[in-house]
């Protein structure tokens, strides 16, 4: 068995997660391939799974977000993504013509994003910053 198989099935037990074919897959999947919406995560798992659903990609999604084993962040005008990088505060680019992603790092610092100007008495946990443009990609075309 693989070493990322074990790993996975280890982080899976310490989340007190049972280790099933469905969450392997999934974490897999975005081992594979960030930033991928549920039903990317479906077409990547469902040759391999083909008794899945996409109801029930929905629900390990939901399930590993909850245990806070992958991430799970909205773009405006976008599905959802999800992705593997976890615990630290990174931030998105997205491209607005043909949708690509890609992580970048807080711009200043460690966690400057943490410090809003105004907190109202709020406790900051997390910050989630886009930056929209377009890809180098999207420019040569």
């Amino acid at each position: 068995m693989s070493t990322s198989v074990e790993r996975y099935k280890q982080e899976l037990r310490d989340a007190d997660l049972r280790a099933t074919s469905g969450r392997l897959a999934v974490l897999s999947a975005l081992e594979e391939s960030p930033h991928s919406t549920a039903e990317r995560v479906y077409e990547l798992i469902s040759p391999t799974l083909p008794a899945t659903s996409s109801q029930a990609v929905y629900l390990v999604l939901h399930d590993l977000t909850r245990a806070g084993l992958i991430r799970r962040f909205e773009p405006a005008g976008s599905a959802a993504r999800y992705e593997r990088r976890i615990g630290d505060n990174h931030h998105h680019l997205v491209c607005e013509s043909c949708g690509a992603v890609q992580d970048v790092d807080c711009a200043v610092g460690a966690v400057p994003c943490l410090t809003p100007s105004d907190d109202a008495g709020f406790r900051v946990r997390e910050a989630e910053v886009t930056y929209w443009g377009v890809c180098a990609d999207c420019q040569a075309r």
